[in-house]
């Protein structure tokens, strides 16, 4: 089932910048639930790799792609890969219950487990351990402090008690495991969501940047590669892995665990600001509105939680187990699209968070684009018209987070899909132009047609010359829309 392409000329605008990410699952699998999440403000779908059938998820494909006609607007599709799962075994009742104070021992023996021990088949583990080494169980209900460490087994003590059941996972967060991120069921995955058509791969258990590199190697630019930020090994080589990446996911859940809870926030706000800095998308996922799995409305400090990743300029807000099983999938997406449209539209917006160009404004492009926002908020133009080939010149407009509407024009379908998650992006699929005329031309019937400008407008006009350079922005032009235009 080929893809079709997007329309032409469409009204892609949304009365919001920040991006909303929905995750499927059994509550947003039919066409009609997919059609009423992306009208209700989804611009990208997730793809769980860890649960379900590859038959399932290239269903779910082409149901996106059916949706995508329909609306007339790209979408993303973001696969997302599971990574190793390091968990214990079972135990010979079902489950035991520890106190603080008690000893009990990890092995890589498969007999059930007791109250004094337990299997943990993952020999990079004990690898990696040593005496004083925290170990956390079932998302870090369980604590344990290695007090000594062999290469079969790990003696601990009880820091936090509780009940531990079978499989449950393991964390280890102060350790650099020597785990790829990367499994074989990880290989089958990417293999699969790259021929189904996937914008961008998620990669989980990031420890290291070597690790986005061996993803991008495989990817080989058919998709763009998110590392998601969960382990403090991956925090600690944040520079290095958002250089190698296309984006960047700050992934809550794990980096909850294993780091303590109260440095999260402060951890969130230092990825997105790098990220801007380095003109890379970043999503902010994980529980941001969980408790509308089971309730039509959300709590307060959910709505805040939200408001202060789209205050913080991030590119896009994630939605998990609340658009994929919940029971109000479409209203969480609604919820979101509310929040994010109501704080930029604060007379504050961003104005505490604006980047200081000279950062990172050395190259002619960047310069360009940088001038580009201060000309369309100085002479109040309606948007700023971006070309793009390769992506390059748009996520250089985003990063400036303009007051202004940005409009993008790509001749590749893939480009505008893969920008669907990039802040402010409202992307549209065109021949490319050839001259200078054409360019002008086309950037104003665009806008018009797009429903961003009409006649007495002023567009602001980002190019690179020659025409289809991907990355060389070097043209900065002011455009009226006169009335020949409409």
């Amino acid at each position: 089932m080929a893809p079709t392409a997007v329309p032409e000329f469409i009204n892609i605008r949304r009365n919001r910048k920040t991006r909303i990410v929905a995750t499927l699952g059994p509550a947003s699998s039919t066409f009609e639930q997919l059609k009423a999440l992306a009208t209700a403000g989804a611009d990208v779908f997730r793809l769980n790799m860890s649960h379900g059938e590859h038959k399932d998820k290239e269903a779910l494909v082409h149901t996106i792609r059916a949706v995508e006609r329909e609306i007339g607007r790209p979408i993303a599709i973001l696969a997302d890969l599971q990574g190793p799962k390091l968990r214990i075994g079972t135990f010979a009742n079902g489950k035991i219950t520890l106190k603080n104070g008690d000893t009990f021992t990890l092995d890589l023996t498969d007999e059930p487990g007791t109250q004094d021990r337990v299997g943990m088949p993952h020999k990079e583990i004990f690898s990696a351990i040593d005496a004083g080494t925290q170990i956390l169980l079932d998302d870090g209900k369980v604590r344990l402090e290695v007090t000594k460490a062999e290469t079969v087994k790990a003696e601990c003590t009880v820091i936090v008690g509780g009940v531990l059941s079978d499989r449950k996972g393991v964390n280890v967060p102060n350790a650099v495991l020597p785990l790829a991120a990367l499994t074989e069921k990880d290989r089958k995955d990417l293999a699969f969501a790259l021929k189904c058509g996937a914008d961008w791969i998620a990669l989980s258990f990031v420890q290291r940047a070597a690790d986005v590199a061996e993803a991008k190697k495989l990817v080989a630019g058919r998709a763009a590669v998110m590392a998601k930020i969960e382990k403090p090994a991956a925090v600690e080589a944040l520079d290095e892995i958002i250089e190698l990446s296309d984006g960047v996911m700050v992934a809550r859940g794990d980096l909850g665990v294993e780091e303590p809870v109260e440095k999260v926030p402060g951890i969130q706000k230092k990825i997105i600001r790098k990220c801007r800095l380095a003109g890379k998308p970043v999503v902010v996922a994980t529980q941001m509105l969980e408790s509308m799995i089971k309730s039509p409305v959300p709590t307060r400090a959910e709505v805040s939680d939200v408001a202060t990743a789209v205050a913080d300029g991030a590119d896009a807000v994630m939605l998990s187990a609340e658009s994929a099983v919940g029971d109000y999938p479409i209203e969480a997406v609604a919820v979101m699209d509310r929040v994010a449209r109501r704080i930029e539209n604060e007379p504050d917006y961003l104005l505490g968070s604006r980047l200081d160009t000279g950062t990172y404004n050395t190259r002619i492009e960047d310069a360009v684009t940088a001038a580009a926002r201060q000309v369309a908020e100085s002479i109040s133009a309606c948007a700023i018209v971006t070309f793009t080939t390769s992506g390059s010149t748009a996520l250089r407009a985003a990063r400036e987070r303009p007051k202004v509407p940005i409009l993008t024009l790509t001749p590749k379908m893939s480009i505008a899909r893969k920008l669907a998650i990039v802040w402010g992006m409202n992307t549209i699929k065109t021949r490319d132009v050839t001259s200078f005329e054409e360019m002008v031309g086309k950037s104003q019937r665009m806008a018009v047609r797009s429903g961003l400008a009409k006649a007495g407008d002023r567009i602001v006009i980002t190019a690179g010359v020659p025409f289809g350079t991907p990355g060389a922005t070097n043209v900065l032009h002011i455009a009226w829309i006169n009335k020949t235009t409409v």
